[in-house]
C-alpha cells in the first residue's frame, strides 16, 4: 500500500464522519419511531448503534486517516505535536462537511425535510459540565491508550461513548463537528442552534484539560 497522502487521509475522514454522523442521527430517528414514546428505550437503541458504528469506522479508517472524526481529537493531537498543524483545518472542514452529508442522507432515508434546524433545547450548567466531562474522558482515553495499548483504542472509544451516553447529563456529544451538524436535524439527537456555541466551548475546555492531564500521565509525544 502506498503512502497515505493528505487526499487519501481526507477521504478516510470523510467516509468515517459520514457514517458516524449518519449512525448517530439515523439510529435516533429509528429509535424514536419504534420506542413508542419510551425515551429511555430510544436512548438505549441510539447508544447501541453509535457504539457499534464507532468501532467499525475506527477499525476501517484508523490505518488511513487516524480515525479522528472529531475536531477535538484533531486539535489534541496537534497540540501534542503528533499531527501537523497545516492539516488541522482540512481535517475539520472535512469532518463537518461529510457529517452534514450524513445528516442529509438520514433525512432523505426517513422522508424528512432535507434542510432543517433543531428545536431541542440543551443548555445550562449541568449540560455544559456533562460535555466537558465527556470530552475530557474521551480525549484522555485516546491519548493514553495510543501510547500504551493502541490495539484496544477502537473498542475503548466505542465503549466509552456508549457509557457516556448514560453517565453524562448531555448524553455525550463530545465532538464539536457533530454538535454543529446535530443542530441541523430536528430529530431525537438534535440540539438547538443557539445552544451550540456553549456546547463547543465546553468540549474544547475538556479537550485542553485532557491534553494537560495526558502530559502529566505519559509526558510529551516521543516524536
Amino acid at each position: 500500500m502506498g503512502e497515505n497522502t493528505l487526499p487519501r487521509r481526507l477521504l478516510g475522514e470523510a467516509l468515517g464522519s459520514f457514517f458516524l454522523f449518519a449512525g448517530v442521527l439515523g439510529s435516533g430517528v429509528m429509535a424514536e419511531n419504534l420506542a413508542g414514546g419510551n425515551v429511555a428505550l430510544a436512548l438505549l437503541a441510539n447508544t447501541a448503534a453509535t457504539g457499534a458504528i464507532l468501532y467499525v469506522i475506527i477499525e476501517m479508517f484508523g490505518p488511513v486517516s487516524g480515525a479522528h472524526f472529531n475536531p477535538a481529537v484533531t486539535l489534541a493531537f496537534a497540540l501534542r505535536r503528533e499531527f501537523a498543524w497545516r492539516d488541522v483545518l482540512p481535517y475539520i472542514v472535512t469532518q463537518i462537511a461529510a457529517g452534514m452529508l450524513g445528516a442529509f442522507a438520514v433525512h432523505l432515508m426517513f422522508d424528512l425535510e432535507i434542510l432543517q434546524f433543531s428545536t431541542k433545547p440543551r443548555a445550562g450548567i449541568g449540560q455544559w459540565t456533562g460535555e466537558l466531562v465527556a470530552t475530557f474522558g474521551l480525549v484522555l482515553a485516546i491519548l493514553t491508550l495510543l501510547r500504551h495499548r493502541p490495539g484496544v483504542v477502537p473498542a475503548v472509544v466505542a465503549l466509552y461513548i456508549s457509557a457516556a451516553y448514560w453517565f453524562t447529563s448531555s448524553t455525550s456529544f463530545a465532538n464539536p463537528a457533530i454538535t454543529l451538524v446535530r443542530s441541523m436535524s430536528d430529530t431525537f439527537a438534535g440540539i438547538a442552534p443557539a445552544d451550540v456555541p456553549a456546547f463547543i466551548a465546553a468540549q474544547l475546555a475538556g479537550m485542553l484539560l485532557a491534553v494537560g492531564c495526558a502530559r502529566l500521565l505519559i509526558g510529551r509525544s516521543p516524536a
